[in-house]
């Protein structure tokens, strides 16, 4: 078994883990055997032959490759470093930044890992200390997030001492390892008050919708972050307020603040010192707690509910109504299903919509809500609902992805003519299931605040959402639905396709801004997304897939 380097730097440690009663040779052990797999999860990749998949494994670890990402968001957001002196600012708005970027990566992550019960079934039946696991599983998640921080905050290291100096180099260092700590035990504390209360498919439902939640508030925690400070004639004042102490960038920037340029008086000294406290009181809290969180973990065990009669009586009529074939039907009722029953894909597919639900009200807010809903009437911001399909190219591309994709020898098995009602069933339940919803809630509060004179825009953008989701399938790479592993998801380099299908939506929306400054322009673009709808539904589909890519050989 390969020696990891990060094993030999944990050995320098070993006295301090022998000291908290952790047998250190067993936690070695288990960490090997932890990295070791994850190095090897290779995806069955359908243009790459089982030889170069072995390469690749060989190679080392997939997630230490997709860093250099992170290393370019971390590199532009250095340049606040480099803004001036007012530390405050500065490293309120950078440490905002890096803890929303570790953050939204630790939603589907760390929660495979934090939610893992393979630990307890299968090494708590042999004779290895309990503390000695859960050490191991926290050291498994802090050398991952040291690789994701380091990679976001390298630049900015390098450019703070060059700009600052040593002791700002070293505070900095200080201020991300007390970040990472705080966004572990913040995360494990919330899904530790949900395995509390909650058991069985209730539970893993509660944790998609604290992921959301996560993610909400993640990104308009970022918007009041960047409003508490005011910009006069180039100068940032700050103007203290009690709420400022939920906020743990501001703590940060405080710290900064207050030893780097002391006088900044007692409420800079409080935030700074929570900078320290509280993540440090918060990780001894989540050593403490972690057996309970471990006690917990059992309920996902349980087997989930049983649907009822009438609940397969309703989705077969949405499946009937909304399909045109049979089997398009029973694959839409297949793929619904799933969407809603299987754990991993909701861990990793619903926290996006999070970003889905909040962008358009962060867009409206900072472009005319600060005076008030007079300062949207008579305007198009409306229109900023179409940031509402933002996260479609991926939630689409992710429904390829299955942890039981094995089974997908299915497709080829059953008695179908084509694979065109397999994709066309998958497609409109994740548009019925997973978007329609969202829409509609957005919909109904715009309504309210621009009143009722924008339906018909809102009805036209909703069937341009349906077009968009038609481009978005035939541009992103085809796969049979839940047909590959998730590990597969972090190996498709389609980031510049989606990227550039996010500014295909942007010219939906200033198309549908065109249309509406010109006499009858929405009903004409809305006949034409109708068009285009309906062609796309019966056009798409029709391609010629000469073998299925989707499933697996079964090996």
């Amino acid at each position: 078994m390969e020696e990891m380097k990060s094993l030999r730097v944990l050995d320098r440690f070993r006295g301090l883990f022998v000291k908290m009663g952790v047998d250190y040779p067993v936690m070695r052990r288990i960490l090997q055997v932890k990295l070791t797999m994850d190095a090897r999860r290779v995806p069955t990749m359908v243009n790459k032959s089982r030889k170069k998949q072995q390469a690749e494994a060989e190679d080392g670890n997939q997630f230490l490759r997709s860093l250099w990402l992170y290393v370019i968001f971390g590199g532009l957001s250095s340049m606040f470093v480099l803004m001036g002196d007012n530390l405050l600012f500065q490293m309120s708005i950078l440490f905002g930044i890096m803890m929303f970027m570790v953050m939204t990566a630790m939603i589907s992550d760390f929660s495979s890992v934090l939610l893992d019960i393979r630990d307890r079934s299968i090494l708590a039946t042999k004779p290895v200390n309990r503390r000695t696991i859960t050490m191991a599983k926290t050291v498994h998640i802090f050398i991952y997030l040291f690789f994701l921080t380091g990679a976001i905050a390298i630049i900015p290291l390098a450019v703070g001492l060059f700009r600052q100096g040593i002791g700002f180099f070293a505070l900095m260092l200080l201020e991300l390892i007390l970040m990472d700590l705080l966004i572990v035990v913040l995360t494990a504390l919330l899904y530790l008050v949900v395995l509390r209360f909650f058991d069985g498919e209730k539970l893993k439902d509660m944790i998609n919708y604290v992921q959301i939640g996560m993610t909400i508030t993640i990104a308009v925690g970022y918007q009041v972050l960047v409003r508490l400070f005011d910009f006069t004639a180039m100068d940032v004042v700050f103007k203290p307020a009690w709420w400022q102490y939920l906020l743990p960038p501001v703590w940060v920037g405080a710290s900064f603040q207050t030893v780097l340029h002391p006088g900044g008086g007692l409420s800079y000294a409080g935030l700074a010192g929570l900078s320290i406290l509280v993540p440090l009181a918060a990780f001894l809290l989540y050593l403490k707690l972690m057996p309970a969180l471990e006690r917990n973990l059992q309920k996902l065990a349980e087997p989930s509910a049983k649907v009822t009669k009438g609940s397969g009586k309703a989705l077969r009529r949405i499946a009937d109504l909304l399909c045109s074939t049979p089997q398009e039907s029973a694959f839409f009722r297949f793929a619904w299903s799933l969407m809603g029953t299987e754990r991993e894909f909701k861990l990793k597919v619903y926290p996006s919509l999070g970003f889905a639900i909040v962008f358009p009200f962060i867009f409206l807010f900072s472009n005319g809500l600060d005076q008030g809903l007079e300062g949207i009437s008579g305007t198009r911001m409306y229109l900023f609902i179409y940031f509402s399909g933002i996260m479609l190219p991926t939630i689409i591309m992710m429904l390829r992805y299955s942890s039981r994709y094995k089974a997908a020898w299915i497709y080829q098995t059953a008695p179908i003519s084509g694979e065109a009602p397999i994709y066309k069933g998958a497609l409109k339940a994740c548009l019925v299931r997973l978007m329609l919803p969202l829409y509609l809630v957005e919909a109904a509060i715009f309504a309210v605040l621009f009143g009722v004179s924008i339906l018909p825009d809102l009805i036209v953008a909703g069937l341009a959402m349906q077009c968009f989701a038609i481009l978005c399938f035939l541009s992103l790479r085809k796969g049979l639905p839940f047909s590959e592993p998730f590990e597969a998801a972090g190996q498709q380099n389609q980031t510049f396709v989606i990227m550039g299908l996010m500014l295909l939506l942007g010219g939906f929306g200033l198309l549908h801004w065109l249309a509406t400054i010109i006499p009858f322009g929405v009903v004409a673009y809305g006949v034409l997304m109708i068009a285009g709808a309906w062609l796309g539904w019966r056009m798409a589909f029709r391609m010629r897939v000469t073998e299925k890519e989707g499933a697996p050989n079964g090996n």
